[in-house]
C-alpha cells in the first residue's frame, strides 16, 4: 500500500500474522478496522463505512468501535462465525513517541468464546480436532466454558455421515493429514 502512514504499515504488519480474522486496532478509544475486515465489519455490524485518506486515488474502507462497547460487537462477529483478533497498545503514548507499539492479546474464535455475551445459555460451545487417515480417525472435542472433554475413534466415515460422538461442535480444527475437502461430520 503506497499510500500507507506508519500507524496503516503498523496494521498491516500485525494483521499478516493473523489470517483469516477480524483485526481490531485499538485506536485510543476505539477499535478500528481497515481495508476488508472495514467493509466486512461495516456490514455484519450495520456500522457506518467511512475511509481514510478519502480525497485520494485510493482511499482506505475503516470502521470503528468503541473500546468500551466492543464485547458486544465482537459477541455478534462471532456468533456469525468469525475470528476477532484484539490487537491492543502495548505502551503508553508519551511525548515525542509517534507510533506506539501495539500486540494481539487474544483471538476470540467460535469454539474459544467464553465471555458470558458469548456463551448461549444453557448450550455448550463445543471445540473439535479431527485427524486421522485411511478408514480411522480421532476426534476430540472440549468445552472449554465447562471443561467437558470427550475423544472417539471413527471408522470409515463417509462425507455427509452424522458424527457417532453425538456433539455439536462450534469450531472445528482438521489435520493437515485429512483428504482436502474431507468433511465428514454433520454439526447441524
Amino acid at each position: 500500500m503506497d499510500n500507507a502512514t506508519p500507524m496503516l504499515r503498523q496494521y498491516l504488519d500485525i494483521k499478516k500474522l493473523y489470517p483469516g480474522t477480524i483485526l481490531f486496532f485499538r485506536l485510543g478509544d476505539f477499535y478500528e478496522m481497515f481495508n476488508e475486515d472495514a467493509v466486512i465489519g461495516s456490514r455484519e455490524l450495520e456500522i457506518t463505512l467511512t475511509a481514510r485518506q478519502k480525497d485520494s486515488a485510493s482511499p482506505i474502507p475503516m470502521c470503528g468501535v468503541p473500546y468500551h462497547a466492543a464485547a458486544n460487537y465482537i459477541a455478534r462477529l462471532v456468533k456469525k462465525g468469525y475470528r476477532v483478533a484484539i490487537c491492543e497498545q502495548a505502551e503508553a503514548a508519551s511525548k515525542g513517541t509517534k507510533l506506539v507499539k501495539r500486540e494481539v492479546v487474544r483471538v476470540i474464535t467460535p469454539g474459544t468464546a467464553i465471555d458470558p455475551q458469548l456463551l448461549p445459555s444453557n448450550e455448550s460451545i463445543y471445540l473439535a480436532a479431527i485427524s486421522g487417515g485411511g478408514n480411522t480417525f480421532a476426534a476430540a472435542f472440549l468445552d472449554i466454558s465447562t471443561g467437558d472433554f470427550r475423544v472417539g475413534e471413527l471408522r470409515r466415515p463417509r462425507l455427509g455421515q452424522e458424527d457417532e460422538l453425538g456433539v455439536d461442535a462450534s469450531e472445528s480444527l482438521f489435520s493437515d493429514e485429512l483428504p482436502h475437502g474431507y468433511f465428514f461430520f454433520s454439526w447441524a
